[in-house]
């Protein structure tokens, strides 16, 4: 009864909530969501500076999240290259020199506070030419009225004034009026100044009264309110000039008002509020000019360059094409032949044997994948969605963890067949794989290192499928011909290339594509080349199979002779047009990082299908469903000893003091969890004739959700990530990720219709789309190279 209810509910619920309708809420969510956003920025202040200056919050005990935009935590040599012969002036009493230390402890970690109080103390950076100077002035008198002469010495200028005032004259109402004339009359010179520096009046932060002395005890906190609201009022003049203005820094008194209880006199800040207004002023200073990827606020939108503009021409020919076309009536129709899935290397047979597929529709698709182009630009170049930094806690990682858990578990039917790892079974293992990579990296976990190994085996893992799906294929198929390996190469590369394109970024940067299509293509050389050794070649004669051993074993050694000579892998990869694929920031370094961190796990993928495809052929193995695919016996001692194999891998892992020490580690020892859990999964049979269609249906998509999430899920090419909600971070994900899913999906439609045009099944008609790709990636080459040359 209870499996009826259940199957009638989902029944009800997928009629009336498709995928399609889904696609048209997160449409209409998108449209919305972006015109109240530019609306917010235009009509209500959007100034990333002005936030970063104003608001904030704490995410953990040290961590200051600014309003709306990400701050780039700098380091010396960063703070260095920024401040290089520039003189930076701090005003004020003996919280502003607090602030000043904080400051210069960024650019000299090991700086003493061992000036004299009461006293103006330098500051020189001679490596840099760098100098920050503290200037003491306990009140704003006439003294500070002639302030021009600084503009000729000082680039940036802190200025902060109030508690001397409150406590020289007892807090006297007189006393503020003259602090409000005496800012007036420095109002216009301050004003002045900020044509050729910038000028920050920082606001006066809260004190916590309980502990201040006795001396102290007429500084209130009421006190300090007028006084700020008396500085605002002088010096946010609306009648004066509005593009030279003082910018007032009140985000440090923010985190103050939840840190002040830890002063150790009431007055003046722990170290860790002081830093907080110390990074504020160097990312208000230093991200227009250093324009860090994780530092959002105060950056301007970059200038479109030429391959930017090259894909939105290519896709407005496509929209003007499709309309010309449908004003014409034009419906020429073709078949749809099947897509191969790039992992597994099985073909996906579509639903309706003959689906019409024309020019149209091909160029509709264009359009389509323009306007998902336009929305990528949107959240992670664009000026116009918010993005925040990443907090890792182990509740933002566990919590989600456990959730979709339940849901994958909760969703579970019935296998069509019950072979060790049939086709619903991979799905699924993408699926969850990459779910949990999903929350990996918008919860920062990689901050916690054993998190980081057991993430890393999934990748590992992922190449693994690949090792094992297109060995499986050439072996048993035989298909060596050009349109296979043209089809799998476009469905994995044709979002990155456009992406790059799109987002300005190089191709290695998508890192796990180039990493996958470089495997394939070693997969398919290894499967290719003389002697072809095939299942029907090799059936029955043990010569062959030791033949194929002894080609694995070649891979092997070609694996081990790059893994341990990085000069000459450096060397190969750095040859032009290999380096326009592998480099990262001009260097190789990246690419040979990941490239051998998981070296092992395709070649254990093609052994481990290698041995099952043998002792499937030999009958060896029962794959009935409900059965143990060994002998009780057999199965038994296998699962004792997969997950004995499995917890220790999970302890060695969890045990992890040091990432690098770990990651030589890896590529050794990765194959063992996989491998049991392979066996935990398939050795029963009631497991192997289960599967989760939730996991499942996302495994379809895991390529298209690994590589959508750096932009649309994430933000500053996954530094961040991209709020669409802004203040209320739960909603915000709900809305993000059912945007995020709804277009990965949509993409990877996109991208099987494309294919099929793309890569036609004649030879003739192949090779002259191989020879136009290669005339427009040259041109791209060409492009890229002129842009670099030029800057």
């Amino acid at each position: 009864m209870a499996v009826l209810a259940y199957s009638l509910g989902k029944r009800e619920i997928n009629q009336y909530f498709s995928i399609k309708n889904a696609k048209l809420l997160s449409l209409v969510a998108v449209i919305l969501l972006t015109v109240v956003h530019s609306a917010t920025r235009y009509y209500g202040g959007g100034d990333t500076c002005d936030w970063l200056l104003s608001s904030g919050r704490f995410l953990g005990n040290s961590v200051w999240q600014p309003y709306g935009c990400m701050m780039h935590k700098y380091k010396s040599i960063e703070a260095k290259t920024c401040l290089n012969n520039k003189r930076i002036a701090f005003i004020g009493d003996s919280r502003i020199r607090q602030l000043f230390y904080a400051f210069i402890k960024i650019i000299n970690p090991d700086t003493k506070e061992d000036g004299n109080k009461h006293e103006n103390i330098p500051f020189a950076d001679r490596e840099s030419s760098v100098n920050v100077d503290f200037l003491w002035y306990a009140e704003v008198n006439n003294s500070m009225k002639d302030m021009s002469c600084c503009s000729k010495l000082y680039k940036v200028l802190h200025v902060v004034f109030a508690q001397w005032s409150i406590k020289l004259h007892s807090g006297s109402s007189e006393t503020l009026l003259q602090y409000k004339a005496n800012l007036t009359s420095i109002a216009a010179p301050l004003e002045k100044l900020t044509e050729h520096s910038e000028v920050y009046w920082v606001l006066q932060d809260p004190v916590y009264e309980e502990l201040l002395s006795e001396n102290r005890k007429m500084i209130t906190n009421e006190q300090i309110d007028q006084y700020n609201a008396a500085a605002v009022s002088a010096l946010n003049n609306s009648k004066r000039n509005s593009k030279a203005r003082v910018k007032f820094l009140e985000a440090s008194r923010q985190a103050a008002m939840e840190t002040v209880a830890q002063s150790v006199d009431g007055l003046h800040l722990p170290e860790s509020t002081r830093n907080v207004g110390a990074m504020v002023l160097m990312n208000s200073i230093c991200n227009k000019i250093l324009k860090p990827i994780d530092g959002s606020c105060c950056q301007s939108v970059p200038p479109l360059s030429i391959l930017q503009k090259l894909a939105a021409g290519l896709f407005l020919t496509a929209g003007i094409c499709f309309l010309v076309l449908h004003a014409l009536g034009y419906s020429k129709h073709r078949k749809c032949r099947p897509v191969s899935d790039v992992e597994s290397g099985e073909e996906k047979k579509p639903p309706i044997a003959a689906v019409p597929l024309n020019l149209k529709e091909a160029l509709l698709s264009a359009c389509k994948m323009g306007l998902i182009m336009l929305y990528f630009y949107l959240c992670d170049r664009a000026d116009i969605f918010m993005k925040e930094q990443k907090f890792y806690t182990h509740s933002t990682f566990f919590i989600p963890l456990i959730y979709i858990f339940v849901l994958g578990i909760f969703y579970n039917e019935n296998s069509k067949e019950a072979k060790l790892l049939n086709r619903e079974q991979t799905d699924e293992w993408k699926g969850w794989m990459q779910l949990v990579i999903l929350i990996y990296h918008i919860s920062g976990a990689s901050a916690f290192i054993p998190v980081y190994m057991h993430v890393r085996v999934l990748v590992a893992a992922y190449l693994f499928q690949t090792g094992y799906g297109h060995f499986s294929f050439f072996w048993l198929k035989g298909d060596f011909g050009l349109y296979r390996v043209c089809q799998v190469l476009f469905r994995l590369n044709f979002l990155v290339v456009v992406l790059c394109l799109v987002m300005d970024r190089p191709y290695q940067f998508y890192y796990f594509v180039p990493l996958v299509t470089f495997w394939f293509v070693v997969i398919y050389a290894t499967m290719a080349m003389w002697p072809q050794i095939l299942q029907i070649k090799a059936n029955g004669n043990c010569f062959w199979h030791l033949a194929l051993l002894l080609k694995l074993l070649g891979l092997l050694v070609f694996i081990c002779f790059f893994a341990y000579s990085q000069e000459f892998f450096e060397s190969v990869f750095s040859v032009w047009p290999l380096s326009k694929l592998f480099e990262l920031q001009g260097s190789i370094h990246e690419w040979w990082f990941r490239w051998k961190l998981d070296r092992f796990a395709v070649i254990h993928g093609m052994l481990f299908a290698c041995v099952y495809l043998v002792l499937q052929k030999f009958q060896i193995l029962s794959e009935g469903k409900g059965e143990p695919i060994f002998s009780n016996r057999i199965s038994n001692c296998l699962l004792f000893i997969s997950v004995v194999s499995f917890i220790t891998y999970s302890i060695w892992a969890s045990s992890c003091k040091n990432k690098t020490e770990c990651n030589e580690m890896h590529p050794y020892i990765s194959v063992v969890q996989i491998l049991a859990f392979v066996l935990i999964r398939n050795i029963p049979g009631y497991a192997r004739s289960l599967y989760s269609s939730f996991f499942a249906w996302f495994g379809k998509i895991s390529l298209e959700l690994f590589i959508c999430q750096y932009h649309i899920w994430l933000a500053a090419d996954t530094k961040g990530i991209l709020v669409l909600i802004p203040g209320n971070p739960s909603l915000n994900i709900i809305f993000s990720t059912f945007i995020f899913v709804c277009v990965a999906h949509e993409i990877s439609q996109i991208t099987n219709d494309l294919a099929q045009v793309a890569i036609p099944k004649e030879n003739g008609a192949l090779i002259k789309r191989m020879l136009a790709a290669v005339v427009f990636f040259g041109l791209v080459l060409f492009l890229s190279k002129s842009r670099q040359s030029h800057h």
